[in-house]
């Protein structure tokens, strides 16, 4: 006999597993959840996007502070290592992890520590980190059990000189060179937040350009930043092979180029959190990088077994994830369910990126006749006043219709500043056009004027007759 039952059983309390709980509890079902580690929170909280957006915003304020006239003349005789800066940035999980636990007490959710295995349709076994088991039988699952980094199996991720995007959050010293192989959004972000600590970074792209899903011209500023801030871009570049040795690393590339740093960050690819599931119990498989396949409404092959967040792969978002956990449960009550087909991008690399919408690439392919309004934060009041004058706000908008096309964004506060744009786009009917921007009245000086800014830049392309 099972020793707990429940409606839903969701595997995994991140982002997505939480929200899903939520709902399932509001809606008056019986939901338990399993999680593997010790503090609820997931991956998203203790290594992933929680920590290393709170060791981005600590080096973006020393650099802030090292470069303001008003503090020049203040010695600070400790040194900016990266050991210090990280303590000071992870002060956020603890409090993070208090707000969590408070969500699930105060809905009255089981959480069940350990480690998950189907052992038939309807059932798991839980083990603890003691070997103790628990029996759990449910309705409806919910695998949400997240990501970790790729690891090839012919890199030595326990030597001393080389991390992943989790490890590197236990790095207890600050190496002088850097080498990041894999230019994606984590090692662009990356980067970003080493290179601001004043390492020699060498970041190798497999591609011929940087995160080719972002608009041309605002990848090409992320380019251009981060080779003014010292990184050595390489694009078109494979990994051969990796030599270690107690005092650095040497990354020997298909081109045949030898790069020698003090360590190496390894930023390739993220692999989905299920050997351990035991999905074969269910009849279900998971593709080579561990993920599972579902349909519209999350549902897996299984019918009563449904999968959501980073385990399903793109878009690997944790606002993405939060939005499909809770689309679980209204598939699961037979309800209309949200598909996340369009969720901005939110690349915090300094400066940050943000985009929601078409690129102009995807609107010329598409034929669609656009035109482009641009604001730079260089000419606002607001970005001169606080120092923040890198980057600018581009709106896409069909040159007949007005419609907004897209919204792209390059600079401080570009995540939040994109959602104005977004709140704009998703408006029904004609409501949705660059027009609305250029007949508001926005508070004056702020970073949202830029819209006004854009607009009636754009019109003006349009109206030149």
């Amino acid at each position: 006999m099972a020793d707990y039952q429940y409606d839903l059983l969701v595997i995994g309390a991140g982002p997505a597993g939480e929200s899903a709980a939520m709902a399932g509890a509001k809606n008056n079902l019986k939901v338990g959840v399993v999680e593997g580690q010790t503090f609820l929170g997931g991956n998203c909280t203790h290594k992933g996007t929680i920590p290393s957006k709170a060791l981005r915003n600590a080096v973006k304020q020393a650099i802030r502070y090292k470069a303001h006239p008003l503090f020049r003349h203040i010695a600070d005789n400790q040194p900016l290592t990266y050991p210090r800066i990280l303590s000071a940035a992870l002060e956020v999980i603890p409090k993070q992890v208090e707000l969590h636990t408070e969500f699930f007490s105060r809905n009255r959710i089981q959480v069940h520590s350990g480690m998950a295995k189907f052992v038939g349709e309807h059932e798991v076994q839980v083990m603890d980190v003691h070997g103790a088991c628990d029996s759990i039988v449910a309705k409806n699952f919910l695998i949400a059990t997240g990501s970790r980094p790729y690891q090839p199996n012919d890199i030595d991720f326990n030597h001393s000189r080389i991390y992943d995007s989790d490890s590197v959050l236990s790095m207890a010293y600050t190496p002088r060179t850097l080498i990041i192989v894999g230019a994606g959004v984590i090692g662009c972000e990356y980067a970003s937040i080493f290179s601001g600590l004043g390492l020699k970074v060498d970041l190798i792209n497999a591609r011929e350009k940087l995160l080719e899903f972002l608009d041309d011209e605002i990848s090409d500023a992320l380019s251009y930043h981060l080779r003014n801030n010292g990184v050595m871009v390489r694009h078109n570049e494979e990994h051969a092979s990796i030599d270690c040795s107690g005092k650095g690393v040497t990354l020997n590339l298909k081109s045949g180029k030898r790069i020698r740093a003090d360590a190496l960050l390894w930023c390739n690819g993220r692999t989905g959190n299920t050997d351990s599931l035991d999905l074969t119990a269910l009849g279900l498989e998971a593709n080579h990088r561990g993920q599972v396949s579902v349909d519209k409404n999350y549902r897996t092959a299984v019918p009563h077994v449904y999968a959501a967040g980073d385990v399903i792969g793109w878009p690997s978002l944790a606002s993405a994830s939060y939005d499909q956990g809770r689309s679980v449960v209204d598939a699961i009550l037979g309800r209309n369910v949200r598909f996340v087909e369009n969720a901005p991008t939110g690349i915090y690399t300094i400066p940050e990126i943000s985009s929601v919408g078409k690129t102009e690439i995807e609107l010329t392919a598409a034929k669609v006749p656009y035109e482009v309004g641009r604001a730079f934060f260089k000419d606002t009041a607001r970005g001169q006043i606080s120092g923040e004058d890198e980057g600018m706000l581009k709106i896409l908008f069909h040159i007949d219709t007005h419609q907004i096309l897209g919204i792209h964004c390059f600079g401080a506060e570009a995540s939040e500043i994109v959602h104005i744009g977004q709140a704009i786009m998703d408006q029904p009917g004609e409501a949705n056009t660059i027009d609305y921007f250029a007949n508001s009245t926005f508070n004056y000086p702020t970073m949202a004027e830029a819209y006004r800014v854009a607009a009636l830049n754009g019109l003006n392309r349009v109206n030149r007759d």
